[in-house]
């Protein structure tokens, strides 16, 4: 990110864990713009420039009721799955993300053979690291340093070869982040993961877009409703930040719960995404 962009992230950040720590006061515009150091005018414009809605219906969107309210219009959610494709040019395409498990070869000795290419990008919601193969797409992570991302990447694939180099599997699936969905294709995901991990993954892209699932929603969808905290298990295990949306699962009782890329980043995500369907739902 460019300083002042980095800035401009980190008050935004700032502003959510502040209006997720207080949701119950439902704290005002003066309230919140003050606690980034901000006037209430540069602070409402910056923050509807980010988020696509005001801090106010952010504030809705973000709060444990809304989260239940979702919930409870979604009991059937994965009967909804194909609604996801909306149709018109400010609104989500059709989006479809096939999920290819690697070889046992490859799973066993580490990424051996795989050629692996990784770059470095910005999103809404912090700077990312992505990497695909000739197949797909197999790794995106949040990270705060480069080499430590990248250290993370080889350790998931020690066996590999790498370059540094941004391919049209990347760019494509980093449009996701731009809001551009005109250019988004089919995107392929190439996986290491069990049987079991990949079904659970496989889920989580049955979530549309500003809805929400809870664990025993997609224990129910892999048909063993008590596989609840082996499917908490798998979603923390999730390989591709935001793309794989573990962010959209919640717990029963509309409380967020916890996310390996933290929950400030989770809540960012769930009210991003939920302002940008409701605004492209009224467009």
């Amino acid at each position: 990110m460019k300083a002042q962009e980095e800035i401009n992230f980190n008050r935004i950040a700032e502003a959510i864990s502040y209006i997720r720590e207080n949701f119950k006061n439902q704290p005002g515009l003066e309230e919140i713009a003050e606690r980034v150091n901000l006037s209430p005018f540069h602070f409402q414009r910056l923050f509807s420039e980010w988020a696509g809605t005001t801090p106010k219906r952010f504030l809705q969107y973000i709060s444990i009721g809304y989260a239940k309210e979702m919930l409870k219009e979604n009991q059937s959610l994965f009967d909804t799955a194909l609604a996801t494709g909306l149709s018109g040019t400010s609104r989500l395409h059709d989006l479809f993300v096939n999920i290819e498990g690697m070889t046992p070869g490859e799973y066993k000795n580490g990424g051996g053979n795989l050629c692996i290419n990784y770059s470095f990008a910005k999103s809404p919601f912090g700077n990312i690291i992505v990497a695909s193969t000739l197949k797909g797409i197999c790794h995106i992570a949040f990270y705060d340093d480069e080499n430590t991302a990248l250290t993370n990447l080889q350790r998931q694939f020690p066996a590999a070869q790498y370059q540094q180099i941004l391919d049209k599997e990347q760019q494509n699936a980093l449009y996701i982040f731009g809001h551009d969905w005109s250019k988004l294709h089919q995107i392929k995901l190439h996986l290491k993961g069990s049987d079991f991990q990949l079904k659970v993954w496989e889920a989580l892209l049955k979530i549309p877009m500003g809805k929400l699932a809870t664990y025993g929603n997609i224990a129910k969808q892999l048909q063993n409703s008590n596989a609840s905290r082996a499917v908490g298990t798998a979603i923390g295990e999730n390989p591709v930040a935001f793309l794989i949306p573990c962010h959209r699962v919640i717990q029963s009782s509309g409380a967020l719960g916890g996310y390996h890329w933290g929950v400030n980043r989770k809540t960012a995500m769930i009210g991003w995404e939920a302002a940008k369907t409701n605004f492209s739902a009224h467009d």
